[in-house]
Formats: structure tokens, sequence, C-alpha cells
């Protein structure tokens, strides 16, 4: 029986070029910690509603970010469900792709005035805080692309509509894959 040391086996060209790339990368915690300090600084504001009161009492779906914080909350009555409230802490690039949505969709351009007005079948509002602008959206409930064309401004209500959709996937996905619930059922 040999007792000499085994030779390491040969590296593949792969796993030499990630053990390279990973010796000149920083320390991550060290530089996510940093950003996150940065985040409680950072103004960014985003927050959406859209609800009704009506049979069931008032039912609501609503999120909120914050200074890296998001806060979600569903309340629904029918057949005597209760109040979903979560909450999250989420990092530097979520906060960057949740700017990047709100940014590229222009809609801190947009104005409301010829929006439809919130009625009985309810309201949405959606605020945001990105840079120098700050807007505030309030319009009816909109079913469908339908809704949105038989409007007095359809591009300017289609801009809204497509960036409310955006979002609510980006954090239901995040509800759904953080807290193991549907955000909707």
């Amino acid at each position: 029986m040999n007792s000499a040391t085994p030779k390491p086996r040969p590296r593949s060209e792969t796993a030499r070029r990630r053990a390279h790339e990973a010796a000149s990368l920083p320390p991550r915690r060290v530089s996510v910690l940093s950003t996150m300090a940065d985040l409680s600084k950072d103004p960014f504001y985003l927050r959406y509603y859209s609800g009704h009161s009506g049979k069931y009492g008032h039912e609501f779906l609503e999120f909120e970010y914050s200074r890296g914080r998001l806060r979600y909350a569903n309340n629904s009555n029918y057949r005597n469900d209760s109040l979903i409230r979560k909450e999250m802490w989420i990092g530097p690039q979520l906060v960057k792709e949740l700017k990047r949505i709100v940014e590229s969709s222009d809609v801190t351009k947009e104005d409301d005035a010829k929006w439809p007005k919130k009625n009985i079948v309810g309201r949405q509002e959606l605020e945001i805080r990105v840079g120098n602008d700050h807007v505030s959206f309030e319009t009816a409930k909109i079913g469908s692309l339908v809704d949105v064309q038989d409007s007095d401004d359809p591009e300017g209500l289609r801009v809204f509509y497509y960036l409310v959709q955006d979002l609510k996937c980006l954090i239901f996905s995040l509800i759904s894959l953080h807290f193991k619930i549907k955000p909707i059922s």
C-alpha cells in the first residue's frame, strides 16, 4: 500500500477561470452591506393601491417600497378570508430593477386628468418618487385594455396599465417565492 499523498487532479479550464474570477472579486458581503446602507438614504419610493368597498367590506391590494423595505397587504373578506400582510427587506439589485421598470415606462411624464375617475367599481392609486420626480395617480379600476382604449387619454392610461401589470407580476413573484403563499387565490 502506497502512503504517498495523491496528486491533485488537474482543473478544467472552466474551473480555473471561475477560481480566478472569484479571487479577483471584492468580498460580496461587504459590498452588499455598504449598498444596503445606501438604500436607507435613497429617496426612491413606490406605492400601489387597488381597492373597493362592497358586499364583503373594504377589499384591497397594496404594496409599498421605501428604503429597502417592501410591504404587501391583501384584504379580501370573501368566504371569511383574513387580511394578509407581508414585509421583507430587498437587496440593491432588486431596487435597481424596480427603478429600471419605473423609469423605462416614462410614467412620470403622464397626467391623470383625463383618466376615468374612481367609481363604485373601485380605484387604483400609484405614487412614485424617483430622482427629482414625485408623481401620484388615481384612476378607476381597469378591467382590461378595452377600458384603456375607451378612455379620453388612451396612451397615458396604457403606460399606467402596463407599468402596474409589470410591478404586480414582480411583486407577486417575490411574495410567492419568499413566503410560499399565493398572493391571489
